[in-house]
């Protein structure tokens, strides 16, 4: 903890009174996100540092392996899909972004398998991606098995998002556009995934 507390006064002493007036307009305004980023909890992804973003400028969701479920209303628990659903139809965010990451744990546990204190709730979340192995398991590499499978399940998660009507319906009517990234930790790279289905290096 004494790490957090100093890293609060820092905050408070160099950051805070140099964006005083951006909060200050925050909180009179309200958020206007420029996109939605549904991202890994990973503590090495941080999508506000990776695009460089103040505070308000996006909304972001966190949850194991950067996954969305299909549109399922109902009286479960939706934390991803009730986020979603405040980015889109309350706060009208023009984009959303899957952010994928290589050397997730989420993913190396779907392909892999994990222990038996990660089965409450981790493998049934897990298996929200179980179409997005078949490519991974046809690689012999099990790295390139394992990236293979981070890309793919960006892409179900960006089919999953056109479950919801209230997403489709706006993807339909250019009011929202739907995109996947995936950003290396080691290099530091972005890629973009491109509309042939290919994640490309951002320049």
């Amino acid at each position: 903890m004494d790490e957090l507390i100093e890293g609060y006064r820092r905050f408070r002493a160099g950051i805070w009174p140099e964006r005083r007036e951006a909060f200050e307009a925050l909180a009179a305004e309200g958020q206007a996100p420029c996109a939605m980023v549904i991202a890994c909890c990973d503590s090495r992804v941080d999508p506000s540092l990776i695009f460089s973003s103040p505070p308000g400028g996006l909304f972001v969701v966190r949850n194991v392996a950067n996954l969305v479920p299909p549109y399922a209303p109902d009286a479960s628990y939706h934390g991803t899909s009730a986020a979603l659903e405040f980015a889109v139809r309350g706060l009208e965010v023009p984009h959303v972004v899957v952010l994928g990451h290589a050397m997730c744990g989420g993913i190396r546990a779907l392909l892999r398998g994990a222990p038996d204190t990660l089965s409450d709730f981790l493998l049934p979340w897990m298996r929200i991606a179980e179409p997005a192995t078949a490519r991974a398991r046809a690689c012999d590499d099990p790295e390139a098995a394992l990236t293979a499978c981070e890309h793919e399940a960006v892409i179900l998660s960006l089919r999953n998002l056109m479950t919801f009507p209230w997403i489709a319906e706006r993807v339909a009517a250019g009011r929202l556009a739907l995109h996947g990234a995936y950003f290396g930790i080691a290099s530091g790279v972005l890629e973009w995934l491109g509309p042939d289905g290919v994640f490309v290096p951002v320049e």
